[in-house]
């Protein structure tokens, strides 16, 4: 017999990306230091939000959400679960192949400063 958790409502399972212990620059952190991690992979959604067209999260997108309403659940000992509500999903990290009106790093942003001067 498998268990599995399937999320009811409009919310969506995610596994928390683990928390840096290193900073981009190279600073070391000491262990008791904390640095809210927010983004993570869904692992699985909720019928509901599966049968909205309205709702562009898939199974296995990386979102960036606001952890306050995301409630842990115990089930591997391994892996950092949470239940999220779809109103505490703040983004989905998208990569397209394309050029797009969507800013996707910061020299984007310079880019666009740069066409507007023209």
């Amino acid at each position: 017999m498998t268990e599995s958790v399937e999320p009811l409502g409009l919310r969506v399972l995610i596994r928390k990306d683990e928390s840096r212990q290193q900073t981009r620059g190279g600073i070391v952190l000491p262990d008791d230091a904390e640095i809210p991690t927010i983004t993570g992979r869904v692992v699985e959604i909720s019928a509901q939000v599966a049968n909205d067209e309205d709702f562009p999260i898939k199974k296995y997108d990386k979102v960036l959400f606001h952890p306050k309403n995301a409630v842990p659940v115990d089930f591997e000992s391994d892996n950092l679960l949470y239940v999220v509500p779809l109103d505490d999903l703040v983004a989905v990290f998208r990569r397209t192949k394309t050029n797009s009106s969507t800013v996707s790093s910061t020299d984007d942003v310079e880019d666009i400063d740069d066409f507007e001067d023209e």
